[in-house]
């Protein structure tokens, strides 16, 4: 029972000389309050169900003007014993498991193989989801970008970072900042609400992360007062990941390649400029060493700096991804997407599904000049295995009588 009031020490959240006396004669519509942040969660619910709405009846029309199509994949055969190993043991079987499942099957290694492969593929997100996801972080960060802008454009500390310092932390909240602040919050707590049934792409370790340290990053900073470097840390961030989504819908539509290369390479210096230079030499340097200049450092200082730091080294992650995308993109040898949209599973098994189903459409049109053809090659393959194999029983006969010859002339 003793550990909640420390947890409210003035010496954790406020710097040395500042209690929550002083930080009283605020009003309070004009300080943070920690219980402002249970309004983040029916937010997280809202944006929950909004989303829902979103993703059924605005993103399809949008897709379609873009032209995203559902790709056609060849579904496995029915197999009441395969289906039961791929859902109760594993996706991926080994090649022992493979050997065991032949002989339960009485199925080639060939068969059981493309059945896994095709069951997998049965699981993969379709294209409409992708792009539904996509355009929903697209229209939320960019009306998130919007709004920021608008109410921190004519405040000095978007101009000069100094001003983030001056009189804190007996600094009065805007009501336009709460509902920004509560409206990131309630966004990116969705976001982790719904991790485990979206797709799993191929950062998903890092997502977490990132979601976590925000998260924890907007609790803490609103706690402690934080709010003006907090809004400038959404704003820099929001700038980006609206050229980042814009890209992957163009991505998932039919004839905007190039406008999605375009686009990416926007993005790329943004994020770069943003995220590499920006963001450490103005945001990090305002936080740990003009703030010094205001108030000695206490335990709240070193956590929130510390939860930027961790950014910092996803950002650094993430710059990695991207600068490799644009090499490949630059030579013109860009493949598959190295970004944080590709999912996790490997993208040869759609090649060889697309593949599968080329070849079946070639097989419908020829029709039954198709399979005499096959069946014509099959019977010369047969015919000529057979001649090599008579021609080298005659050669062998042959050598071997030649033997017997030269030993009785000895």
């Amino acid at each position: 029972m003793d550990l909640l009031p420390d947890v409210w020490r003035q010496d954790y959240w406020l710097p040395p000389g500042v209690t929550w006396t002083d930080m009283e004669l605020l009003a309070d519509s004009d300080r943070p309050q920690p219980l402002d942040l249970l309004v983040a969660l029916p937010l997280a619910l809202g944006f929950v169900a909004l989303r829902c709405v979103f993703e059924r009846f605005f993103a399809p029309p949008m897709g379609r003007c873009l032209g995203v199509k559902n790709r056609l994949r060849v579904t496995a055969a029915p197999s009441p014993r395969l289906e039961s190993f791929y859902t109760k043991r594993s996706r991926r079987p080994t090649q022992g498991e493979i050997v065991s499942l032949m002989r339960l099957c009485g199925k080639t290694q060939r068969q059981i193989e493309t059945w896994f492969r095709r069951r997998r593929n049965q699981d993969r997100p379709s294209q409409t989801k992708k792009f539904g996801e996509a355009a929903w972080r697209f229209v939320f960060y960019l009306g998130a970008f919007v709004a920021g802008l608008a109410c921190l454009i004519d405040r000095p500390w978007f101009w000069d970072h100094r001003e983030c310092w001056r009189q804190y932390p007996l600094q009065p909240m805007e009501r336009a900042h709460y509902w920004y602040y509560m409206l990131e919050l309630g966004f990116y707590s969705s976001l982790l609400l719904r991790i485990s049934v979206d797709i799993k792409r191929k950062d998903f370790k890092e997502q977490v992360i990132h979601h976590l340290a925000t998260i924890f990053l907007l609790s803490f900073s609103y706690c402690a007062n934080y709010i003006r470097v907090g809004t400038l840390v959404m704003l820099l961030h929001d700038s980006s990941d609206i050229l980042l989504e814009s890209a992957k819908m163009f991505n998932y539509g039919t004839g905007w390649r190039k406008t999605c290369d375009a686009v990416f390479v926007v993005f790329a210096v943004v994020f770069l400029v943003t995220r590499l230079v920006i963001f450490p030499s103005r945001i990090i340097h305002t936080t740990l060493v003009l703030s010094m200049d205001v108030f000695e450092p206490f335990v709240g200082f070193y956590f929130f700096n510390v939860l930027l730091m961790v950014l910092q080294v996803l950002h650094i992650f993430w710059a990695s991804l991207i600068l490799r995308m644009v090499h490949k993109l630059l030579k013109g040898k860009l493949e598959k997407d190295e970004r944080s949209d590709e999912e996790s599973e490997v993208e040869e098994e759609e090649e060889e599904e697309e593949e599968e189903e080329k070849g079946g459409e070639e097989n419908a049109d020829q029709g039954g000049d198709y399979c005499w053809d096959r069946s014509k090659d099959a019977l010369n393959s047969k015919l000529s295995m057979l001649t090599n194999n008579c021609v080298l029983n005659n050669l062998s006969n042959h050598r071997a009588s030649a033997v017997d010859r030269m030993r009785k002339a000895q």
